[in-house]
C-alpha cells in the first residue's frame, strides 16, 4: 500500500492543472472544465514525454480513480428528489425514450463500427444520462480505463459545443414553444453546462422566457437515470467476470458488483431530500463535486497517448453522433405525440 506523501506529487500536479482548467472553464462554460482538464493534461503528457515522471504516477492514478469517484459522491448532493418529483415527472416519458434509444443505438452502432465495447457504453450513458457526470459513474463500474474516458469525454464535448451553437436556432426554425425548448435542452443536450448554455442563449433571443429553470430540473431529473444505469452495469459486469474465470469465481454477489461509491452517492442524494438541505450547504458540495470531477479529468489526460487518440476517433464520433441525433429526433417527436410542440 502506497503511503500518502508518495501520492502528493501527483495529486498536487493534477490540483495545479484543475485549478487552470476550472478558471478556463468559467471562462468559456460551453467547453467546460472537464474538457480544458483533459486537454492540459494530455498536453502536458506530451511535453513531459522521455522524462522521468515515476513519482508522479502513484498520485495521478489515485486522482484519476478514487477522486473521481468522490466527485459523484458529492453529486448526490445537487439531487433533491421531491423537487425532481415535482417538477420533472411530466417529462419522464422523454426522458426514459432517449435515454433507451441512445443506449440501443450505442449498442448496435457499436457492433456495426467495430467500436470497443466499453467506449460505444460509455458514449451511450454520456449521451442518454449527463454527459461528464455519467461517465464519471460509469468508468469505474465496466473498469473503462483512462483512454476510453478521455475518448468517450471528447465525443460527448464535440456535440455538446454544437448543440449548444445549433440549438436555439433549430428550435426557433422548428416554431417550439418556451416549454417545448426547455423540454428539448433539457434531454437532447448531453452535459449540464451546455444544457445552461442552450437555454441561456433561447432565452437572450426570447426575452421573459425562463426556459433555464425548467431546462435545468429536466436535465436533474436525467441526472437520477444514473442509479439504475450503473447498478445494471455493475450486474451486468460482474457476470461477465464470472464467465471469465475472474474475481469471484461462480458466485454471484450483488455486494461486490454495486460499488460502493454509488451506494454513497444515492444515500447523499436521499440526505438532501429527507433532511431538506438548504442551498447553503448543498452548493458548495454541489461545487466540490464540479472540481473534483476537473481533477479527476486533468489525471485522465496525463494518462492520455493524445497521438493515439487522435487516431482511434473517427469511428467513436460517428458512433456518438449517431446516438446524438437520434436522441433529438426522439425528444422532438415525443413532444409532438404528447402535445406540447
Amino acid at each position: 500500500m502506497q503511503s500518502v506523501t508518495e501520492k502528493l506529487k501527483g495529486m498536487a500536479l493534477c490540483l495545479a492543472i484543475a485549478a487552470i482548467a476550472w478558471a478556463c472553464g468559467t471562462q468559456v462554460e460551453v467547453v467546460g472544465g472537464p474538457v480544458f482538464g483533459i486537454l492540459f493534461g494530455m498536453l502536458l503528457a506530451v511535453a513531459l514525454r522521455g522524462r522521468d515522471t515515476a513519482t508522479l504516477q502513484p498520485g495521478v492514478k489515485f486522482t484519476s480513480k478514487y477522486v473521481l469517484q468522490a466527485a459523484v459522491v458529492f453529486l448526490g448532493f445537487g439531487l433533491n428528489l421531491s423537487q425532481i418529483a415535482k417538477v420533472g415527472v411530466t417529462s419522464l416519458p422523454i426522458i426514459a425514450s432517449t435515454i433507451a434509444t441512445s443506449l440501443i443505438v450505442a449498442f448496435v452502432m457499436c457492433r456495426v463500427l467495430k467500436v470497443p465495447g466499453k467506449i460505444a457504453t460509455l458514449i451511450g450513458v454520456g449521451s442518454s444520462i449527463c454527459g461528464g457526470s455519467a461517465i464519471a459513474a460509469t468508468a469505474p463500474v465496466i473498469h473503462a480505463n483512462d483512454e476510453d474516458v478521455a475518448q468517450a469525454i471528447s465525443v460527448i464535448f464535440l456535440f455538446n459545443v454544437v448543440a449548444a451553437l445549433i440549438f436555439p436556432t433549430l428550435g426557433g426554425m422548428l416554431g417550439l414553444t418556451n416549454e417545448g425548448f426547455g423540454l428539448f435542452a433539457g434531454t437532447a443536450v448531453n452535459d449540464t453546462s451546455s444544457v445552461t448554455a442552450a437555454a441561456a442563449a433561447w432565452d437572450g433571443m426570447h426575452p421573459g422566457a425562463n426556459t433555464l429553470d425548467a431546462a435545468t430540473i429536466v436535465k436533474l431529473t436525467r441526472t437520477l437515470a444514473i442509479i439504475p444505469i450503473t447498478l445494471v452495469l455493475a450486474v451486468w459486469q460482474m457476470r461477465a467476470d464470472r464467465r471469465a474465470g475472474g474475481e469471484g469465481g461462480n458466485t454471484f454477489s450483488l455486494r461486490r458488483a454495486f460499488p460502493a461509491f454509488v451506494g454513497l452517492f444515492v444515500l447523499a442524494s436521499v440526505a438532501t431530500t429527507v433532511f431538506a438541505l438548504p442551498a447553503a450547504v448543498t452548493a458548495p458540495l454541489k461545487t466540490l463535486s464540479k472540481f473534483l470531477i476537473v481533477m479527476a479529468m486533468s489525471a485522465i489526460g496525463l494518462n492520455t497517448d493524445i497521438v493515439k487518440l487522435v487516431r482511434s476517433g473517427g469511428k467513436p464520433i460517428a458512433l456518438g453522433a449517431c446516438c446524438w441525433v437520434a436522441i433529438a429526433l426522439v425528444s422532438l417527436g415525443g413532444q409532438r405525440v404528447l402535445g406540447i410542440w
